[in-house]
């Protein structure tokens, strides 16, 4: 992850460059899956947000879609689940 200035970035962009960030890489992909709560998923992401200096705040980051969506997934169980059970962030 390369880090560049996106202090004048939305919010939405800065969660969108995150997003862009652990997309498609496997540790990533498999630490936010294996992650056992919300708490602990959103302690990765904060993580990851601060290695790309993104300034985001742990609260912007739990209430912005697509994370949020991420989090209420691994705080609730989901309506129908196939396979094996672990969500899937990024499908191809």
């Amino acid at each position: 992850m390369a880090a560049e200035d996106y202090s004048n970035l939305s919010v939405q962009q800065k969660i969108s460059a995150l997003v862009r960030g652990i997309e498609g890489d496997e540790r990533w992909n498999t630490a936010l899956a294996k992650a056992p709560d919300a708490e602990a998923m959103l302690d990765l992401l904060e993580s990851a947000a601060n290695k790309l200096k993104l300034g985001l705040s742990r609260k912007e980051l739990a209430r912005t879609p697509p994370l949020r969506d991420w989090l209420w997934f691994k705080r609730n169980k989901p309506l129908l689940t196939i396979g094996d059970a672990l969500p899937r962030y990024r499908q191809e």
